[in-house]
Parts: C-alpha cells; sequence; structure tokens
C-alpha cells in the first residue's frame, strides 16, 4: 500500500507533526537504514544499521512551535558510533532522535545530524549528497557553480539569495561542522 503525505516546509525544514514523525521514524529507521546497510554489503562492506535512538546518540528539543516534531540536536553520544567504527563497520545513522521534553521521537533534518557527527568525530571530511551539483550562482544554470565557498562567504550569499530553501540548513550544517573541527566539506551530486 503506497502511502503520501503532503510536506510543507518553512526555511527549509519540514514540518512534522506527530503521525508523520512515526511514519518517518519507521521508513527511515526501518526500510530506508535496512536497505542502506543492504547496498553497503552488496558492494563488500560491513555496515551496521543504527538511528539516533540507539545508544542515546542523539537527544533534541523542538526546533520550534512551527515545525511540530522536528529536533535540534542538545546532546550527541557518539559511543555506539565509535565502537562500530573500532570493528570496522560502517555506520549508517536514521536521523530521528529522542526528545527531551518528552518520550517522543523527532525527526531531525539529516545534514545536521551529518554535521553533528562528523564534528563529533572530527572526521576529515563531510561529504553531502543532494539532487543536484553543488551551489548554483544561478539555480537554473548547472555552469554557474561554486566551486569554492568559505564560511565568511554565506550571510553574503544568503541575502542574495544564492542559498535559499533546503539548501539553507545545509549550509548552515556544513558550517557548523567545520566550526567543530571538520576540515573540509563537500556538495556532490
Amino acid at each position: 500500500e503506497r502511502m503520501h503525505m503532503d510536506s510543507k516546509f518553512v526555511d527549509g525544514l519540514r514540518v512534522t507533526d506527530k503521525e508523520t514523525a512515526e511514519v518517518v521514524q519507521m521508513v527511515l529507521a526501518g526500510k530506508v537504514n535496512k536497505s542502506l546497510v543492504c547496498q553497503i554489503g552488496n558492494l563488500g562492506g560491513h555496515a551496521i544499521g543504527l538511528c539516533g535512538l540507539d545508544g542515546n546518540m542523539l537527544k533534541c528539543r523542538p526546533v520550534d512551535d512551527v515545525h511540530g516534531y522536528v529536533g535540534e540536536i542538545t546532546e550527541i553520544n557518539m559511543e555506539v558510533v565509535e565502537e562500530a567504527i573500532s570493528k570496522n563497520f560502517i555506520p549508517v545513522i536514521s536521523t530521528v532522535a529522542q526528545g527531551i521534553d518528552a518520550p517522543c521521537c523527532y525527526n531531525i533534518n539529516a545534514d545536521t545530524v551529518a554535521a553533528a557527527v562528523a564534528g563529533a568525530l572530527q572526521a576529515e571530511a563531510l561529504i553531502s549528497m543532494t539532487d543536484v551539483v553543488g551551489l548554483l550562482r544561478d539555480k537554473n544554470d548547472e555552469s554557474s557553480l561554486i566551486h569554492r565557498v568559505y564560511i565568511s562567504d554565506t550571510p553574503a550569499l544568503i541575502a542574495d539569495g544564492i542559498i535559499g530553501g533546503g539548501m539553507i540548513p545545509k549550509i548552515d550544517s556544513m558550517t557548523e561542522a567545520l566550526r567543530r573541527g571538520v576540515k573540509k566539506a563537500f556538495i556532490i551530486d
């Protein structure tokens, strides 16, 4: 049975009600996570499926009153991820987390989680895969790709509308990862 969910976005983040949050948890931590683990296995890798609930990896609070069950990270515990890595597993992390306000599960923006994990692990690089070639000066012209952006460039790019919509949380997350010690961040198609 196919399920259709209408999406509403505010500031590049999906608005999520309780019912949708439960479906997101089921789909991300179940089907999508295990599919990625399987694909990595088929390529010869050894992956393990995790989610932000496992080992109290991620705790969060609601982003605001508008987004519903969308969380922002308040605590991050990399113990289970570090253990998986030490055993040569590739952790595949679904972006759901425990709320600190109630026994509720929240959806967290995937870019936010990736950046927080990369920063906590002091990763060499954060690679964000998306459905566009990267940050474009003109969103309708792939030849206008901006090849290098410095953190100091981002406020002007946002003010000029070059960074907008879903690219805002992506760039914000990458900036946060760099500030936490990640050496470089990349956006690839």
